[in-house]
């Protein structure tokens, strides 16, 4: 491996936070799990990794720069284990397709956070590491840890809602699924895929040090009748043919509550009629929605003798074709 203040494109006096700030944008650039079979980008992405896990500590660094340790960050006595061999040694858990051995890595959506904490993106090999808990940032020292002495840990779930919780807002206890039993609100206008973060609901930390934070990715179910569209709702609403031909006032489902719908008269299956402010609640600077309402005339499911009549004797207006627009 190359000098590792090269390798990180940092100067020899940058400061800790310049180190990581490089390391963070490199990793995720030469990252494999964003450039899939590209052996080039995975060395380089080792390379990184590598200086990193020598200069991210400065008590290591410092040995670095002394020439007690060379750029894998062994020590000169050959006693010490660098980063690729135990790349090598970690990276059984999976396979590619050349063959070889890989292991993949979960960045999550916050990877540029700094609350995300540079762990996520290291776990797999890290503890791999004989004298470092697994989850100590690179070079966090000697010694063997136990497990009541780690760094604070972030936590990922996944959590199904349903549509009209999501959409509405709501607080309630759910049960994650390591068992833990937390109380969570949930905003109005929550879409799928949002995360909502949790903080002390991660992994314990060593005394004195706060816990880790939860984070929960929101997977919205579908719902039956309800289609969102941005702010707006979308349902069809079965009428009858009386319903239609005559007009009426009719109940109608929403999310805020059942309300009454005025059918005009003549209604026909298509037409769409508007609830004002009856969509998704406000959320702040984007405004509440609509329902819109999509009207279906419906026939009743059994024969009905006495329409059966009806529509024999009936001899509509006109020459009304509803086939028309179809040339025929």
């Amino acid at each position: 491996m190359n000098d590792p203040y090269k390798t990180l494109g940092v100067s020899r006096t940058a400061d800790q936070a310049e180190i990581k700030s490089a390391y963070r944008k490199l990793a995720k650039k030469y990252h494999p799990d964003l450039n899939p079979g590209d052996a080039d980008v995975e060395r380089r992405f080792k390379d990184v990794s590598a200086a990193y896990d020598v200069l991210g500590d400065s008590a290591k660094r410092a040995k670095f720069d002394r020439g007690e340790f060379d750029a894998g960050g062994r020590d000169r006595s050959g006693t010490g284990s660098g980063f690729w061999r135990n790349w090598n040694r970690r990276s059984s858990a999976g396979a590619d397709s050349s063959g070889g051995t890989r292991t993949r890595f979960d960045f999550g959506e916050d990877f540029e956070n700094e609350s995300d904490p540079i762990d996520e993106i290291l776990k797999a090999w890290r503890s791999s590491k004989p004298n470092q808990g697994a989850g100590d940032p690179p070079g966090a020292g000697a010694g063997n840890r136990s497990a009541t002495k780690r760094s604070p840990q972030d936590q990922r779930y996944r959590l199904k809602v349903p549509f009209v919780e999501a959409v509405g807002g709501i607080k309630k206890r759910v049960t994650l699924s390591d068992g833990k039993i937390i109380n969570l609100t949930i905003p109005p206008g929550t879409d799928d895929g949002a995360t909502l973060r949790l903080k002390g609901q991660g992994k314990p930390a060593s005394a004195g040090k706060s816990a880790g934070d939860a984070y929960l990715e929101l997977q919205v179910e579908a719902h039956s009748f309800y289609r969102r569209d941005g702010q707006d709702i979308h349902i069809d609403l079965p009428v009858t043919l009386k319903e239609a031909v005559l007009g009426a006032s009719v109940t109608v489902p929403t999310i805020h509550g059942n309300v009454s719908l005025k059918i005009p008269k003549g209604a026909n299956t298509g037409q769409q009629l508007r609830l004002r402010g009856k969509g998704v609640p406000d959320i702040g600077a984007t405004p509440a929605g609509d329902q819109y309402v999509t009207l279906s005339v419906m026939l009743p499911s059994e024969a009905d003798p006495a329409l059966e009549a009806f529509a024999e004797s009936w001899k509509p207006a006109g020459t009304h074709n509803p086939r028309h627009k179809m040339g025929v």
